[in-house]
């Protein structure tokens, strides 16, 4: 049985179980980051998709200059800029964290001071991209650090310069860019990103399609499967040859469209659903484990490190519901 602190920060530092550092610093003590490569991918319409290490990055590009969703570790910065570099020469204008987990969020200060905010009034732009997020991340952010579990305090340099409460249009690269806040699901200040011209959805971890939902103690299954259910309320399906829709960029995991999200959905309010109704029946956490509630989901979303491990899904959901008896 995995503990949420082996369970959770181990999708960072997969070897490490440790009670008295930062994510940020774990990560960096933990991962050889000089042996990842970024890998880009054309989305659709302005956008590309980088994977690297920690959560995928997106990229609009256009006339305007460049806006990034989420920058991965703080060491991969320098990797994701050149990357950045080959699709495009314009200046980074904004930077939107989908949440404030480290392996989305750590190279926000790099990249920002390689970038201009966009041009004001008056036709000047400032030193640094403008960094947009949800309220709850520059809280989070900025609060004190405690060195305990899930602390995700940071730097200054990190913190959104820019924030919203519940949704924001930005209208850059001639596309309206609607950022939607999801409450409590896979943390407290979850962003779904949609860019509507381009018909792309940038979803951070409310959609993870390579591993089961999971959240961190400010999130919740409940929200995990609103979040879900929103992001389905905004897209379109591809037609009867499969073609066309909106492309789906997860938080991690390859681009998808609209019936993969459907079967993530379904299969998520299964688990919470069998998970519930052993709880009501009162069984103990390694009743419900030897039961598999997942057992016929388990080729396409298991796994058996950190975030991605069947038993630390299971387990952090069980306890959650069973909490609310």
């Amino acid at each position: 049985m995995r503990t949420r602190l082996g369970g959770w920060f181990a999708t960072f530092f997969p070897a490490i179980v440790v009670s008295c550092c930062s994510t940020q610093d774990l990560a960096r003590a933990q991962q050889d980051f000089s042996r990842v490569e970024i890998q880009a991918q054309a989305v659709q319409g302005n956008i590309y998709m980088l994977t690297g290490a920690g959560g995928n990055v997106t990229v609009q590009v256009g006339e305007e200059g460049v806006l990034v969703v989420d920058t991965q570790f703080e060491p991969m910065a320098p990797k994701i800029l050149a990357a950045i570099r080959k699709i495009s020469d314009k200046p980074i204008r904004y930077i939107v964290n989908t949440h404030v987990h480290p392996d989305h969020t750590g190279g926000n200060e790099a990249l920002a001071k390689a970038g201009a905010s966009p041009p004001g009034a008056g036709g000047a732009a400032s030193a640094g991209a403008t960094i947009v997020a949800h309220e709850n991340v520059l809280k989070v952010m900025s609060a004190p650090r405690t060195g305990k579990q899930f602390d995700f305090s940071a730097p200054q340099g990190r913190w959104p310069t820019e924030t919203y409460m519940d949704h924001k249009t930005l209208h850059f690269n001639s596309e309206d860019i609607e950022l939607v806040h999801v409450e409590r699901a896979h943390s407290t200040g979850d962003t779904i990103v949609f860019f509507r011209g381009s018909n792309v959805v940038s979803a951070g971890d409310v959609y993870a399609s390579s591993r089961y939902a999971s959240y961190d103690p400010q999130g919740s299954i409940d929200g995990m499967i609103a979040g879900l259910n929103r992001i389905l309320e905004m897209i379109t399906p591809p037609d009867k040859q499969g073609k066309g829709g909106t492309a789906l960029i997860p938080g991690h995991g390859k681009v998808t469209h609209q019936p993969e999200l459907v079967a993530y959905r379904d299969m998520s309010m299964v688990i919470r659903d069998r998970i519930q109704s052993m709880v009501k029946n009162n069984l103990t956490w390694e009743q419900v484990k030897s039961a598999n509630p997942v057992k016929e989901y388990e080729p396409v979303y298991g796994g058996n490190t950190g975030v991605s491990a069947t038993d630390f899904v299971l387990e952090e959901i069980y306890k959650e519901l069973s909490a609310r008896r």
